[in-house]
């Protein structure tokens, strides 16, 4: 063979590898716009953000959204800029208040900054004195891992709670995908995308099982009020909250931590 008619072969070869490839690209694209149209279709999932408008949203506690959260270009945005404009008393964490949820699959996107913290509440319940949301309603954490710890002096805090380690770092049931301060997300089996860029969270609950999922990766599994989820409960920061996940039904939250943060893509499957 010669040199000419070999390099023919290899470009023809070429060619034909990336238009199998651009195929079945164009055949996934298909696949996942024809899964998405069934899906919203088969009325399966609630949309708890229309992209257009807050509806549906208010104040923990509070008949409107606090200063600050808006919805721009079809993401609910928390500005702290906004909200620090206005005069306002009250907390700034917030609830889809439509409707309460027990078992459920819930799919969230979301960004935060550099240095930004936030978390998703499920089980809400308002009315409780004396009682904010991390005292009532499990949390997913959502915060920058790399980089909250060197903005933030976390010593006195940890010291607070009992850390003897690691002082100024966040510990794992700090960090992004736990159930904050119970359930650690597995490292090994995390995937976090740096500050700026979407991520994706699921959460799945029901009386038999917990997952906490994070960018298609599974990061940890309870069951919840079993024995082993009282002893971890009585053991650490919610010792001496009373209520702290006893709820089987509640609001969805997201919390203000003086950080902003966006979401988008919110909704909700009953299990």
């Amino acid at each position: 063979m010669n040199k000419f008619l070999a390099i023919i072969i290899l470009i023809t070869f070429s060619f034909a590898c990336k238009k199998e490839q651009k195929k079945v690209a164009d055949d996934l694209i298909d696949t996942n716009l024809e899964e998405a149209k069934i899906e919203k279709e088969s009325g399966e999932w609630i949309y708890l953000l229309d992209g257009n408008s807050t509806d549906g949203w208010r104040a923990y506690n509070g008949d409107a959204l606090p200063p600050g959260w808006i919805v721009k270009d079809s993401v609910l945005t928390f500005d702290t800029e906004l909200g620090m404009e206005q005069d306002y008393t009250g907390g700034q964490d917030i609830i889809y208040a439509n409707e309460e949820f027990d078992n459920f699959e819930l799919y969230v996107e979301w960004k935060i900054p550099e240095g930004g913290n936030s978390g998703i509440f499920y089980h809400l319940k308002e009315g409780i004195p004396d009682a904010g949301p991390p005292d009532i309603s499990p949390e997913y954490q959502l915060i920058d891992d790399a980089n909250y710890a060197s903005i933030h002096d976390l010593t006195s805090y940890n010291e607070s709670m009992g850390v003897k380690e690691n002082l100024a770092d966040l510990q794992d049931w700090q960090k992004t995908g736990s159930d904050y301060a119970m359930h650690p997300a597995d490292a090994s089996q995390k995937v976090l995308y740096p500050v700026g860029e979407w991520n994706t969270t699921r959460i799945i609950f029901t009386p038999e099982k917990v997952e906490h999922w994070l960018n298609g990766k599974k990061l940890l599994s309870f069951v919840p009020w079993s024995d082993e989820w009282q002893t971890k409960k009585n053991a650490g920061k919610w010792k001496d909250a009373d209520l702290y996940g006893s709820f089987k039904s509640g609001y969805i939250g997201f919390q203000d931590h003086s950080s902003p943060i966006w979401f988008r893509n919110i909704k909700i499957k009953k299990l």
